[in-house]
């Protein structure tokens, strides 16, 4: 494989899942989903009153990553031949546990400042995994 494959890719169904992943992430860390159990699970005050304050940066930087994972999985795609919905999810779920959660877990295990470091594991592994499955079935259903 090689970068040659980045003229190749379907970048409108790139950008639409780093968009999706992106979205997901508004829902998922929303206080009435599990936003408040994460904030608690990282020793941030989950009062709204007196909850964290997000900068722009801390906004839009996320889709930046989010974008990059979504050309990586489109690269991943080419390289593999995957180029249907049930590839795009096998795809997404062995990129999301393999890479995705494994990660996580990792940083989860060795974060010395997490009050509830499990708790931080599912609630951000889960995200990451359910992100990268939705992104890959969209570029491998694209492709």
């Amino acid at each position: 494989m090689s970068f040659e494959v980045l003229g190749d890719l379907n970048w409108l169904a790139v950008i639409i899942a780093a968009v999706v992943y992106y979205a997901l992430g508004a829902l998922w860390y929303s206080r009435s989903v599990l936003g408040n159990t994460w904030m608690a699970s990282i020793g941030w005050d989950p009062d709204p009153d007196d909850g964290p304050q997000m900068s722009t940066a801390d906004m839009v930087l996320p889709f930046f990553a989010f974008l990059v994972t979504a050309i990586v999985l489109g690269m991943l795609a080419a390289a593999t031949g995957t180029d249907t919905l049930g590839e795009g999810l096998v795809l997404g779920l062995v990129v999301g546990v393999g890479v995705g959660a494994a990660i996580t877990l990792v940083t989860a295990v060795y974060d010395p400042m997490s009050p509830k470091p499990m708790t931080w594991f599912w609630v951000t592994a889960g995200y990451h995994l359910v992100g990268i499955v939705l992104a890959s079935t969209i570029i491998g259903a694209w492709q």
